[in-house]
C-alpha cells in the first residue's frame, strides 16, 4: 500500500502518514505531469481525506504503477508533491471572465471560492476588491473638474463618475447599484446577503467582460484578420 506524509485537515496533525486506499487522474500536461486525486487514510485520527497531487518527477511514468500510484510501495512524497486537498471551496466555478489580468483574475478567484462556502461578507470584499484594482487605472492622472479626492478614493463614488464620463458604459447602470450605494450595501458593517454577493458577481462579471474580454477578442481578431492578408498584399506588390 502506498503512503503519503500531509498535514492532516481533519485534526490538524503536520506531516502525518496516510494510508493512500485510491487515486484518480484528473489531468495531464506536458504528456507526463500527472495530477492524480488521492484518497487517503490518517494514521493519527483514522478519518479520510481526498487529496490532490501532482507528479514533480518525470521518472514516475517509466514506472509499473505509473496509472495506479496507490499500489505503490512507499511514500509518494519521493515523486509527487501535495498541491490540496478536496474542500468545499472547490465548488466555486466562478471563473473570470476571459483575459482578466492575472492580478485581478486572482482576487476573483477569491471572491469565488468565499461564495462557495457562503462566505457572502468574504466575498463581498474580494468582488469590491477586484472591481476597484480594474478601475482605478482608468482614472485620469490629471486634474479634472468634478474629480473629487472622494470619487478617486471610493469605489462607489468612483464608478458613478467613471460611467458619466463615458469611461464604463453606461448601459450597466442597473448592475452598478450593488457598489454606487456605498453605505447601504452592508460592506463595511458585515451584514451582507446571498443576495448581495450575488448582484456583485453579476456587476463585476460584466463590467470584466466590457473592460477586458471584448477589447482583447476584437484585438486578437484583427490580428488574425490582418495575418491573413499579408501574404496577399507581398503578391500584390
Amino acid at each position: 500500500m502506498a503512503e503519503l506524509v500531509a498535514n492532516c485537515p481533519r485534526c490538524g496533525t503536520a506531516d502525518i502518514t496516510f494510508d493512500v486506499l485510491a487515486t484518480f487522474v484528473v489531468r495531464v500536461q506536458y504528456k507526463w505531469l500527472h495530477t492524480f486525486e488521492t484518497f487517503g487514510i490518517c494514521r493519527r485520527c483514522h478519518r479520510s481525506t481526498v487529496f490532490v497531487i501532482s507528479q514533480k518527477e518525470i521518472k514516475w511514468k517509466e514506472r509499473s504503477e505509473a496509472q495506479r500510484p496507490e499500489e505503490y510501495k512507499g511514500a509518494l512524497n519521493d515523486f509527487f508533491k501535495v498541491d490540496g486537498f478536496v474542500n468545499l471551496a472547490d465548488r466555486a466555478k466562478i471563473n473570470p471572465p476571459e483575459h482578466t489580468p492575472s492580478n485581478i483574475a486572482a482576487v476573483f478567484a477569491e471572491g469565488a471560492s468565499s461564495i462557495a462556502v457562503q462566505n457572502w461578507n468574504a466575498a463581498g470584499a474580494m468582488f469590491r476588491l477586484a472591481i476597484n484594482l480594474a478601475t482605478q487605472p482608468i482614472l485620469p492622472k490629471e486634474q479634472v473638474a468634478g474629480l473629487t479626492r472622494r470619487k478617486r478614493r471610493d469605489l462607489g463614488p468612483r464608478v458613478e463618475w467613471l460611467m458619466q464620463n463615458n469611461l464604463i458604459t453606461k448601459d450597466l447602470y442597473d448592475l452598478s447599484e450593488c457598489i454606487r450605494e456605498d453605505g447601504n450595501d452592508g460592506a463595511h458593517d458585515g451584514t451582507l446577503k446571498r443576495e448581495d454577493a450575488a448582484d456583485l458577481v453579476d456587476f463585476t462579471v460584466a463590467l470584466f467582460e466590457r473592460m477586458f474580454t471584448e477589447p482583447e477578442r476584437l484585438r486578437l481578431a484583427k490580428e488574425r484578420r490582418d495575418k491573413r492578408r499579408e501574404p496577399e498584399d507581398k503578391n500584390g506588390q
